[in-house]
């Protein structure tokens, strides 16, 4: 594996698209990697990538109270995971080549607001804002994201289709902990009562799931009230518990027939940690 720290060593090695013997895959992250991240390696890998992994710790994509300064950075620990995995690049840019003075320029979109959004201002603009110039110099024929984050999933995705860049958007289904917590590498934070109580959120997302039949909209309203109380109930602070639709990652609403397919997502604190998740609901036939 062959380890990038600028942007000439990515423009130098590289092939460019008429050169490739391989479809080029890329795998951006911001690094503290875990298998989850290997899972995205490897999926490329199976559908017959050669992989460029990028890590970057975005500043962009952090507030001004946010955990910037002590996000977990574990280079030496990543490159050894990614040359295991069988990345080919491991590419580690420098904040002032890769962000420079841009920072004032925005890339939005009306659900970037909304959800985790709503709750991290300018966090989606920073996020599509590196996402988008990635793809610009590394020119990946697919790209590969984890479905933990799938407001950031579809965000990437729509953006991906409203500027045509020649790039396949795929998702990778969320890898879970035994116990069902998704992996992050902000679950560090977790002391060890909180990371034995921390798989709880997946386990309620997997009840409200069981529950759902909706006879109309306020049904999942009711749902929806009725998880955010029993987050509470086991020492969660939610931030926001919405279905939303597949296919617009706007909340379902009345206009939406009781059998509209949807996605449940949620993001809370534990102590001093936020943590995100999601289920899919498939379409209810009472």
């Amino acid at each position: 594996m062959e380890i990038l720290t600028s942007l000439a060593d990515l423009k130098k090695a590289l092939p460019t698209p008429e050169r490739r013997q391989r479809p080029l895959a890329l795998v951006p992250t911001m690094g503290a990697l875990h298998d989850g991240h290997r899972a995205l390696v490897r999926k490329a890998l199976e559908e017959g990538g050669e992989v460029v992994a990028s890590v970057f710790v975005n500043p962009l994509q952090f507030g001004p109270q946010e955990d910037f300064d002590r996000y977990p950075r574990t280079r030496e620990e990543d490159i050894r995971l990614l040359e295991a995995t069988g990345a080919s690049w491991a590419f580690f840019p420098d904040a002032a080549e890769l962000v420079g003075d841009s920072s004032g320029f925005t890339i939005s979109h009306p659900v970037a607001g909304l959800y985790c959004g709503a709750h991290r201002p300018g966090h989606f603009s920073g996020v599509l804002f590196i996402v988008s110039k990635l793809f610009h110099l590394t020119r990946p024929d697919r790209a590969y994201f984890g479905k933990k984050d799938r407001q950031q999933l579809f965000l990437i995705d729509r953006m991906v289709r409203e500027f045509a860049f020649p790039v396949d958007v795929r998702g990778v289904d969320t890898i879970r902990e035994e116990d069902g917590l998704a992996m992050s590498s902000r679950n560090r934070y977790l002391d060890p009562e909180e990371r034995q109580h921390a798989p709880e959120l997946y386990r309620l997302l997997t009840i409200a799931r069981e529950r759902y039949a909706p006879r109309n909209h306020a049904d999942r309203l009711d749902l929806a009230s009725l998880l955010v109380g029993d987050m509470k109930e086991r020492g969660f602070r939610p931030e926001y518990v919405v279905f939303v639709h597949p296919e617009t990652f706007l909340p379902l609403s009345a206009e939406d027939p009781p059998e509209t397919p949807a996605i449940l997502i949620t993001a809370a604190w534990l102590g001093k940690t936020r943590l995100i998740d999601n289920i899919d609901i498939p379409a209810f036939h009472g």
